[in-house]
């Protein structure tokens, strides 16, 4: 079994913290290492052979660094030229992964998600794997605990999402939904048919380029074409730039997982976050006698279920409910907790007006340090 680590983003969710240059999964969020760093870890113990990384150009640093500090090996580190969604990144990760072995699995997960309960992560893998070496192409589902606008979800047979007591069996797929809204969601969890859909998968490489070629040809053929010419720099894996270039963008969800007559759930019970919002930060966070998570020099007054956040400056709250701040050297947020999915409205506003702060902090980061961009500008 071979690890698939999709180490991509952009950094548009957890804005002003995560940016483009460095977004949340190099980030630390919660324990003592990064999201990256977090996702490595969480392997230790299961069979399994070096991991592999897609990240892009600008990343590579910071993804090499992260890796050597938690001293892993990775099989390879495949940097892509534009993204291009999840589907091609993993056909790029199973034409390198037959290379290295016969026809191995590959556990497909996202950098920057969390998962609380390592022991029945791992055991629902082993148990998705006896399904993946049959030819199935497995992906998780996480049993719901609210109706969330912000997952898609997974409808299986035989199975109920409220009945945790599936011993890591897998059941066939009936139907992918997209992101719904709120009604349809509330229905979805009232009905207690459907996952949420985790966006991890295991199944053998050749499988899922099999099934890749049947439903979307010209992203495999694109993938192939640019695997054909590849070098090596260091531990970077660089593919044809040209090639790659004319791939469709497609995620595994659309381009093969909806549409193969091979598709199954394994529910997954591991306390999973994708932390795809300020308020996910909330939900997870240590929390003081008036439900607030605070981090960095705050003062809160009569202030309820807040978040707040400050990497820079004191940040004083005085009555406030249900309300996250986030305060960093150039940039502030202040939002209500059910509307933090806009944020990404703002990161496109600013790119819009070809602002700096969506791409970049004034605080740079680097693999040897950091440093006031600011600064450097006047200097140079």
């Amino acid at each position: 079994m071979i690890p698939v680590i999709l180490a991509g983003g952009t950094g548009s969710r957890l804005w002003p913290l995560s940016r483009t240059l460095y977004p949340k999964q190099f980030m630390t969020l919660q324990g003592d290492g990064s999201m990256l760093q977090a996702t490595m870890k969480r392997l230790e113990g299961l069979p399994k052979s070096p991991a592999m990384i897609i990240t892009n150009e600008e990343h590579r640093f910071i993804v090499a660094e992260q890796i050597r500090r938690i001293g892993e090996q990775l099989s390879a580190l495949i940097l892509e030229p534009f993204g291009r969604n999840t589907a091609p990144a993993v056909a790029l990760a199973a034409l390198e992964s037959l290379k290295l072995e016969e026809d191995p699995t590959l556990l497909v997960m996202p950098a920057d998600h969390v998962i609380g309960d390592i022991h029945n992560f791992q055991k629902a893998v082993m148990a998705a794997k006896k399904s993946a070496d049959t030819g199935k192409l497995v992906t998780f589902g996480i049993f719901p605990t609210e109706p969330e606008t912000g997952y898609g979800y997974i409808r299986a047979e035989g199975v109920n999402a409220r009945n945790k007591e599936t011993d890591g069996a897998s059941y066939p797929v009936a139907e992918f939904v997209e992101k719904p809204n709120l009604e349809n969601a509330q229905k979805y969890l009232q009905s207690g048919d459907y996952f949420w859909n985790s966006g991890m998968f295991l199944f053998k490489a050749s499988r899922y380029l099999e099934e890749l070629g049947t439903f979307q040809p010209e992203i495999l053929k694109a993938c192939r074409a640019a695997m054909k010419q590849t070098s090596r720099d260091l531990e970077f894996h660089r593919i044809d730039k040209a090639e790659f270039e004319a791939c469709p963008a497609d995620s595994i969800d659309y381009a093969v997982m909806e549409k193969t007559k091979d598709a199954c759930v394994v529910p997954l019970d591991v306390r999973w976050n994708d932390i795809g919002s300020w308020s996910a930060l909330w939900e997870i966070g240590g929390k003081d006698q008036n439900d607030n998570v605070i981090l960095g020099d705050v003062i809160n007054y009569d202030s309820h279920n807040c978040y707040v956040n400050t990497s820079d400056k004191l940040v004083a709250t005085v009555g406030l409910k249900d309300i996250v701040v986030v305060n960093t050297k150039d940039a502030v947020l202040v939002a209500t907790k059910d509307k933090v999915q806009d944020v990404k409205q703002i990161v496109e506003t600013l790119k819009e007006k070809n602002r700096t702060e969506y791409y970049n902090h004034r605080e740079v980061y680097r693999p040897w340090g950091k440093y006031d961009s600011v600064d450097m500008g006047a200097r140079y």
